[in-house]
């Protein structure tokens, strides 16, 4: 569930938001960029696409230990199977 973006051309929409920075941050920041909203969504595009990748990765060792995990059972069976009262 990863929407895919991207911040080049011209049909990429831009909203003023509102954001709370530290002030001495901010003035620091400025000393480096002349665009500090520039500088702030290229920061951000990289920061999501490093929670996307982080979230993607999560997702495949879970599908990897559920394999391993149906692989096991395949072969040895449940624990659980010896126990039933059925």
């Amino acid at each position: 569930m990863s929407a895919a973006f991207s911040t080049t051309g011209t049909s990429v929409r831009k909203r003023a938001v509102n954001l709370t920075l530290n002030e001495g941050l901010v003035a620091q920041a400025k000393t480096y960029t002349s665009n500090l909203s520039a500088t702030m969504e290229e920061l951000l595009t990289a920061y999501v696409a490093k929670q996307q990748q982080a979230r993607l990765t999560r997702q495949q060792q879970a599908d990897a230990a559920a394999m391993d995990w149906n692989a096991v059972h395949a072969t040895v069976g449940s624990f659980a199977d010896e126990h039933s009262t059925l």
